[in-house]
């Protein structure tokens, strides 16, 4: 079995409630651990794989399809010892606000995986009995198993708690107290990433000893013990068969290709699927840093950037003048790229910060990506109006955008025509695509859209040295 963590909403503390828990489960033996995130984030993750050593797993039904994400969790759970899964927003809380689709509810049901219920006791005693009557009852087919009570401010306040949760007979399956909370710094999209923090181990050991004081441990074991189901057969959104890992395997297309990818932190937003299906389909991911190396790998056939906090870094981006030639030679002579997000603005002719400050970037699209105050945000279905590097004209392909920063301009022929989750909502054409670039602001799941990496790299297989 396993166990979702869930909010009553965003703010609750699920975050340092999943973290503190991985924490003293890695810390009380060296089992296998392993964490899955519901949504797009690509921050939590980071830190669930730090504390596990394994990586955590994405679980995303627009993003992917329900039958990916059954056998996704079907297919690392088998393996590990235990399992946990972090959810997003509130419990019931959809992709666009009308039902739960994609919520932590939606996992649960679909994964028969029994949630854990987190409260925000501050301010309040006896009510809380009443937030988590209702969070029980309001859709019976999700089963709620416990609460854990955060910002719980004194013995009395606990005594309070106890009783009036009683009659519900739902078990308390935690306590953290005010002075609990540990603060992971955040900024502009959420939190400060991993590979920033130097005192992360610190706040690791910190969380491991709230995770072994403050929980019910002989109640929460037995929730996330596994008990190795087999894993069932996917489908991707148009029905076909599927098999996770994907069915590619040796002879899929990749051989002998070498893609660079920037890995650095500037650019650090990548799915853990999305790495794996490289390898899958047999070609290499050479990690190279646009901050610290001056000159590309050798041998590739492909750039790949994603997203990340190139705003934060954009001095160091761009003081690395030769990384960013290495970069526009390679494109300039044909190079099949694929940027995303905080990639698109690396290639940018410049980046202006929050402070206005402007640097020069590596100028593949005459255009500058600048710092603002509004948060784009949301599930996106590209419309692909051209033909790139991973997409054929007409092609429909399910991403999502999360970013601060706008461009000044885009280019006569964009790449996308952009509509909501409910295909209501539209949105301006966005992205770019010229010589052999793809570039948008739109983060893509390859798990069940396997085609557009299989495209790119076919592209990235021309340029392969004759033989």
């Amino acid at each position: 079995m396993a166990i979702v963590i869930a909010g009553e909403r965003s703010g609750v503390g699920k975050t340092t409630v999943t973290l503190a828990l991985l924490a003293a489960l890695k810390a009380r033996s060296p089992s296998h651990v392993q964490s899955f995130k519901v949504g797009p984030d690509y921050i939590d993750p980071m830190f669930h794989t730090y504390i596990t050593g394994n990586p955590c797993r994405n679980l995303d039904p627009v993003l992917t399809s329900e039958s990916y994400v059954k056998s996704c969790f079907s297919q690392y759970f088998q393996n590990a010892d235990y399992a946990l899964i972090e959810g997003v927003m509130g419990l019931f809380d959809g992709a666009t606000g009308k039902d739960d689709t994609a919520s932590t509810a939606h996992i649960a049901r679909l994964l028969d995986v029994p949630v854990v219920l987190i409260l925000n006791c501050a301010s309040t005693s006896r009510s809380i009995a009443a937030i988590a009557h209702g969070y029980r009852t309001f859709d019976p087919r999700v089963k709620l198993v416990g609460v854990i009570l955060n910002r719980v401010g004194s013995d009395r306040h606990l005594e309070l708690l106890t009783q009036a949760l009683e009659p519900l007979n739902l078990p308390i399956l935690g306590v953290l107290r005010r002075q609990d909370n540990i603060s992971i710094p955040d900024r502009h999209l959420g939190l400060i990433p991993t590979v920033e923090m130097s005192d992360l181990d610190e706040i690791i050991e910190r969380l491991a000893h709230l995770g072994e004081t403050c929980f019910d441990w002989e109640k929460l074991l037995p929730l996330m013990e596994n008990s190795h189901p087999s894993a069932p057969s996917p489908k991707g959104r148009g029905g076909e068969e599927i098999l996770f890992p994907s069915p590619l395997g040796r002879g899929a297309g990749g051989e002998g290709l070498r893609i660079a990818i920037a890995q650095d932190q500037a650019f650090s937003f990548y799915y853990a699927d999305n790495l794996d299906l490289f390898a899958e389909l047999d070609a290499e991911l050479v990690p190279w840093s646009p901050i610290s190396d001056r000159h590309l790998p050798e041998n590739i056939q492909g750039l790949y950037f994603g997203g990340g906090f190139p705003e934060v870094f954009a001095a160091e981006l761009s003081a690395n003048k030769n990384a960013r030639e290495s970069v526009h030679i390679a494109i300039k002579s044909g190079m099949p790229t694929y940027a995303e997000c905080g990639g698109l603005m690396y290639l940018c002719d410049r980046i202006v910060d929050f402070q206005e400050q402007s640097f020069p970037m590596v100028n593949i699209f005459p255009t500058a990506a600048k710092m603002g105050k509004r948060l784009t945000l949301g599930y996106r279905q590209a419309i692909a109006l051209q033909d790139s590097p991973l997409v054929n004209k007409g092609d429909r392909v399910w991403g999502h955008e999360f970013h601060r920063s706008s461009l000044e301009q885009i280019g006569d022929r964009p790449l996308y025509s952009l509509q909501g989750y409910n295909s209501q909502l539209q949105y301006p054409p966005e992205g770019w695509q010229n010589h052999q670039v793809h570039a948008s602001y739109v983060h893509i799941h390859f798990g069940a859209q396997t085609h557009l990496l299989q495209k790119f790299l076919s592209t990235a297989k021309q340029i392969l040295p004759k033989t």
